[in-house]
């Protein structure tokens, strides 16, 4: 079997396990997409599966919080770590991306197919940007209060994650390329109309990337808890 079809083969599954993992009663209206597909070259192990407070790992954390406030997570891996879909939690989805060696772009457009039309609000991260739910909610307040087409936090004038995109944006979303910069061709297009948001916690601008980022961080249960 090719590689491509063992891509598309494992994409089969993955939706029938998805299917199976939502809650009956969620709206299915706000979205995040976690990015989760990257090979974690700098740290030199799978990010998904760091323990992150309280027992958690990086990626259930987010997932944690993301559906304590409503919103249905999206998560999308790379074949290298197709197996971390096991660990998604209930209410959740995933989606692989047989192309994640290309760039985070491509996580990006494999997860909007899967992102229904009539969506409201999707936020895009990744899965080395942990927030507290606290944060997600100011972000959703702000957004929703000025009926923004973009909103993203800001931390002494520098711009951090998650961003929020309103359903306006999804043919701008549709249409980024690696080539072209990705999503920052887009921040760059409408930076005048973006939501910004101020904050003075520091950690929205947290990504974590190297093992000594990690170890400073002591596990995530002093800047997150």
């Amino acid at each position: 079997m090719r590689l491509k079809d063992i891509a598309v083969y494992a994409a089969c599954l993955n939706q029938k396990w998805i299917k199976s993992s939502l809650n009956i009663n969620q709206t299915l209206t706000n979205f995040a997409l976690i990015l989760a597909a990257g090979k974690s070259t700098r740290m030199g192990i799978c990010k998904t599966s760091l323990p992150w407070s309280a027992g958690r790992t990086l990626l259930t954390y987010q997932l944690e919080q993301w559906l304590s406030i409503g919103f249905t997570p999206l998560v999308v891996l790379g074949l290298h770590n197709i197996d971390c879909q096991k660990d998604c939690l209930f209410g959740s989805l995933t989606v692989i991306n047989s192309y994640s060696h290309m760039g985070k772009t491509t996580s990006i457009l494999a997860g909007l197919k899967h992102i229904p039309q009539n969506y409201e609000i999707l936020a895009i991260s990744a899965v080395d940007q942990p927030r507290k739910a606290e944060i997600y909610q100011q972000l959703v307040k702000a957004h929703q209060d000025n009926l923004a087409l973009i909103t993203a936090p800001t931390y002494e004038n520098k711009m951090g994650h998650p961003i929020l995109f309103a359903n306006q944006m999804r043919s701008h979303l549709e249409n980024i390329r690696e080539e072209t910069l990705g999503l920052r061709q887009i921040i760059q297009e409408f930076y005048s109309a973006i939501n910004k948001v101020t904050f003075d916690d520091p950690t929205i601008l947290l990504d974590i990337n190297t093992p000594e980022q990690y170890r400073e961080l002591g596990t995530g249960e002093t800047s997150q808890e």
